[in-house]
């Protein structure tokens, strides 16, 4: 049967401390947690970097039987070199690590910048690189640049099909050639909400679908109403159904129903909620989205944390009030500024000291050199 799959962009974001984790949840616990409360999770930090094979191992083992993790492909191929000349730069991320998550890796997903148009040429031969098992990656990867010898993970330990899905942002690929392309290589092209910011389509374009759902009002912050969950939530049971939604929007027409969709039972669906900042809208949605389709873990945080084996402490810390108003405390888990695997939010001026990492107060940006002298000359 078709598998359908919900869940976050990531899991390190300190806003979601004392809310979606639990107060006082000690950050080593966070992945363990999400984990627990949703059957996939899209990896963020593999695109700003590239990642080591120990910490895929520590993803793999922190996360339940069953779980998969969508992973982001690295921003130097598809923003800074736009597929050029990438050969090396290909290798070495399928080197860093995802074939230590063995099982546990899903679909990498290549997003693509507002700014790069689609060359057809440029495409097929990228698309003609990409692996499509384990064994193709691990071949792939045994390619990387010397430098990565120490810290290259290059074989697999059995042969999985893997999944590949592009997001573009650019009018350009709203063609019938790129379409006819993506569904040569059964890649999907990702169905996207993004508040109307980037031009987006719902053709079909492989035997699975991956969806992306950045924001109704207000791209990466805004939730989603009941009425809007329901709505997406229909469309992704016609597709995992092998049909269409009614009044898709569609470059092409459909592409019919191929005979390994029948097979299957239906599409696999990839549904996962990216509108992770300010409003901490992302691990809301994602819960009543999954409810809603009846998928993912059904346990109640305190049956996570039971199986855990955790605690949460009630660690406290004051903090600083305007003048004339007591002093309050809060739970600690809201204080760090330590971004871990997944992105810095979007729009975050703040660096941090290895204190502020530990938990302690956001330094700030350090004075102009100018600003510096004139304040040694009052001195």
């Amino acid at each position: 049967m078709a598998e359908v799959r919900v869940g976050i962009s990531g899991w390190t974001y300190p806003p979601w401390r004392g809310n979606f984790y639990p107060a006082g949840l000690p950050q080593k616990h966070e992945l363990a947690y999400a984990s627990r409360r949703f059957n996939a999770l899209e990896l963020n930090g593999s695109f700003y970097s590239l990642q080591r094979p120990a910490s895929f191992r520590n993803w793999h083992g922190q996360t339940p039987p069953g779980f998969v993790f969508s992973m982001k492909a690295h921003k130097r191929i598809t923003h800074e070199r736009r597929l050029k000349d990438i050969a090396g730069t290909l290798a070495n991320f399928f080197a860093s690590g995802p074939l230590a998550l063995r099982e546990k890796l899903g679909p990498v997903l290549w997003q693509f910048p507002p700014f790069m148009r689609f060359d057809a040429d440029r495409f097929r031969a990228f698309l003609d690189l990409l692996p499509r098992d384990t064994v193709e990656m691990a071949r792939l990867a045994k390619k990387h640049e010397p430098w990565m010898k120490d810290r290259a993970e290059v074989e697999a330990d059995a042969r999985r099909p893997v999944r590949h899905a592009v997001e573009f942002r650019h009018e350009s690929f709203l063609t019938d050639g790129f379409i006819a392309l993506a569904r040569e290589h059964n890649i999907a092209v990702v169905i996207a909400d993004s508040a109307s910011k980037f031009p987006t389509t719902e053709d079909v374009t492989a035997d699975w679908v991956y969806i992306r759902l950045h924001g109704a009002r207000e791209l990466y912050a805004s939730g989603y109403t009941t009425e809007e969950i329901g709505a997406w939530a229909r469309k992704i049971e016609a597709w995992r159904d092998g049909g269409e939604p009614e009044g898709a929007r569609r470059v092409s027409p459909p592409m019919g129903t191929p005979a390994s969709i029948r097979r299957a039972g239906g599409r696999d669906i990839y549904n996962f909620f990216d509108n992770t900042d300010v409003k901490q809208r992302a691990p809301i949605d994602a819960r009543a989205m999954a409810a809603r389709l009846g998928v993912g873990p059904a346990g109640t945080p305190e049956d996570v944390l039971r199986d855990l084996g955790v605690t949460p402490k009630a660690a406290t810390r004051a903090i600083s009030k305007p003048t004339g108003q007591s002093r309050k405390r809060q739970p600690t888990g809201l204080a760090p500024h330590n971004w871990g695997s997944s992105a810095r939010p979007r729009g975050a001026k703040v660096k941090t000291s290895a204190k502020a990492r530990a938990g302690g107060k956001p330094r700030a940006r350090a004075a102009s050199k100018t600003a510096r002298k004139a304040a040694r000359r009052r001195k």
